[in-house]
């Protein structure tokens, strides 16, 4: 297991790094969970850049009423993975910005190490392009080497979490998460970082473990929503090390922590995992999230399999935005056929991810005719003030009880104007 010493050392960095990144933010240090609802936000001018592209009606004129705030930390926003529009994802600054910005509940990917301890990783598999390990000693032990583009085949590889130990993914910096098909050299693999994004803040950010994001958000005073990822290597892993046994260590590490259930929502795509949690820690499973992926089955679900369900004793779907989400005839935004049969099985809905499209314009995100996360309203969306009117038909016509964002402004400032919690 991971050194316990070494542990310690890194957590008090990791405490003194969100005081200093606090500061820089021009606010005290947050304080605990039952303080931070009191304390102010800071949303930037995002927000009111989208306001001002807002087309004029109800809508706009509400949010405009609400521009001088206050405003406060609210759990219908959600940082998704922090605030990675601008910040790599999974990092100190990245969790800050993101509670600065107004979450009320924060996301850590939680995936493990060769020494079993959790991480906060988007994939087990995912340090390549998103970390600089290429350009390091380790990047000799990736289960894919990098090799370089070559006769129209892009450039490749691939490093995964369960071949190293915690103490040595410490030693790799945090980058924006890209992937350079074009590159002939291992460092320039993760150098692509897409246009909409920014490299500012990405010096000095390293990987959090689950145990300090667990103290990191309660030091927010945040909610936390925490996704076992999927194993990307053969369960059991290194002869007993399970998967219930890794569903159950990240609940364990919330217990130690002494965090209540009512501030933690577990997350799987994997309903099998729900069910295991419902079954094994109801306390915690009863708030379980299951993640939903857009596929032919999922949207097939009916009213009698949404029931069996809810039997079960399943109580909160997540799908993405395009599952929840469609136009009518007069190409408004209103909620889809899914998404009335999952708010009529009486189910809680959380929706993902906003802020992951790029620039909107003219029924284009970046450009393209089609977008994972907006399709099929795309076609209705002329700007980014359009952002607006995703989030009101996702909250007004699905119902849904809280929203993923890479950039958590705007949801927080909706969220405010319409006293939500």
């Amino acid at each position: 297991m991971a050194s316990a010493k070494s542990a310690k050392r890194h957590l008090l960095a990791v405490i003194l790094g969100l005081a200093t990144a606090a500061s820089l933010y021009g606010c005290a240090a947050w304080g605990p969970a039952s303080d931070a609802a009191d304390r102010p936000i800071q949303l930037g001018p995002r927000p009111y850049y989208l306001l001002d592209l807002l087309e004029e009606g109800p809508l706009r004129r509400q949010l405009e009423s609400c521009r001088n705030g206050p405003f406060r930390p609210t759990r219908f926003s959600i940082g998704h993975r922090g605030a990675p529009l601008q910040f790599p994802e999974h990092t100190l600054a990245s969790y800050q910005a993101a509670a600065v910005l107004g979450a009320g509940t924060l996301e850590c990917d939680a995936t493990f190490t060769r020494d079993r301890a959790l991480v906060c990783r988007h994939a087990q598999c995912d340090l390549a392009t998103t970390t600089n390990i290429l350009s390091t000693p380790l990047a000799d032990r990736c289960r894919v080497p990098f090799a370089a583009s070559n006769a129209g085949q892009p450039a490749r590889a691939e490093c995964c979490t369960h071949d190293f130990d915690l103490e040595e993914l410490r030693r790799l910096e945090a980058r924006m998460d890209a992937a350079n098909g074009s590159a002939m050299r291992p460092e320039d693999f993760a150098s692509s970082t897409p246009a909409m994004r920014t490299d500012l803040y990405t010096t000095g950010q390293g990987i959090v473990s689950h145990v300090e994001s667990i103290a990191l958000f309660e030091r927010l005073g945040v909610a936390m929503t925490p996704e076992l990822k999927a194993p990307q290597t053969e369960m059991p892993f290194d002869g007993d090390y399970t998967a219930a046994r890794y569903a159950d260590q990240l609940v364990a590490e919330y217990r130690a922590a002494g965090i209540p259930p009512d501030r933690v929502r577990l997350q799987s795509f994997d309903p099998d995992v729900i069910r295991h949690w419902i079954r094994t820690t109801p306390d915690f499973g009863a708030r379980a999230v299951w993640l939903i992926d857009p596929t032919p089955a999922t949207f097939a679900l009916d009213a009698a399999s949404l029931a069996a369900l809810y039997e079960e004793g399943f109580r909160t779907l997540a799908p993405p935005t395009p599952m929840l989400l469609a136009l009518n005839e007069d190409g408004d935004l209103v909620a889809s056929d899914f998404a009335e049969r999952v708010r009529a099985a009486g189910f809680e809905i959380i929706a993902w991810t906003l802020e992951r499209s790029g620039r909107l314009r003219d029924g284009t995100a970046e450009g393209r005719n089609r977008d994972f996360y907006l399709d099929p309203v795309l076609p209705a969306l002329q700007n980014d003030g359009d952002v607006y009117r995703v989030i009101h038909a996702l909250r007004e016509q699905v119902g849904v009880q809280a929203i993923f964002s890479d950039w958590p402004a705007a949801v927080s400032f909706y969220a405010n104007c319409m006293g939500l919690d």
